[in-house]
């Protein structure tokens, strides 16, 4: 199985990501989104689950959502802190134990293990600026667990 995730797309969508996401199953985004069209294009690649981010207005998705691929449990939420996640999802941790977090917001990559839980964000995504790297991300489901592949678009 393939995950493809993005972060940070703020109304753009590369034209590279579709090739980035071919064979992907399902599409996870971190949130800051820009118009709900920009969901309906990726929803061409395969399924996706996407929340709001701090910039997102007048679309309908939730701050957070959790679904299960793979066998594991994603909480995918916007804002995150990735040395203290219990800070802003405390209880949404508790609750739900998922496998996975996948968030967005810092613009950067981030791929670390805390405490059993895997913290994700695949960079950032939107237009380019100020010589920001932009990134999208991979999840490979393999024998030996899943990895990660970051996919500069540059």
């Amino acid at each position: 199985m393939k995950i493809g995730v993005i972060s940070d797309t703020h109304g753009f969508l590369d034209p590279r990501v579709p090739s980035c996401f071919k064979g992907v199953e399902h599409i996870l985004h971190g949130g800051d989104i820009g118009p709900a069209s920009l969901i309906v294009s990726l929803e061409r690649i395969a399924p996706v689950t996407a929340v709001l981010g701090n910039t997102d207005a007048g679309i309908d998705f939730r701050e957070t959502e959790l679904v299960e691929l793979g066998g594991l449990k994603f909480l995918v939420h916007h804002i995150v802190d990735a040395l203290n996640p219990q800070a802003l999802l405390g209880s949404l941790l508790e609750r739900h134990q998922p496998d996975v977090v996948v968030f967005g917001h810092t613009h950067q990559p981030h791929d670390k293990i805390l405490e059993g839980r895997r913290l994700f964000n695949p960079g950032y995504a939107g237009k380019p600026r100020f010589s920001m790297p932009r990134s999208v991300a991979i999840l490979h489901f393999e024998s030996a667990g899943v990895r990660a592949e970051f996919i500069p678009l540059s």
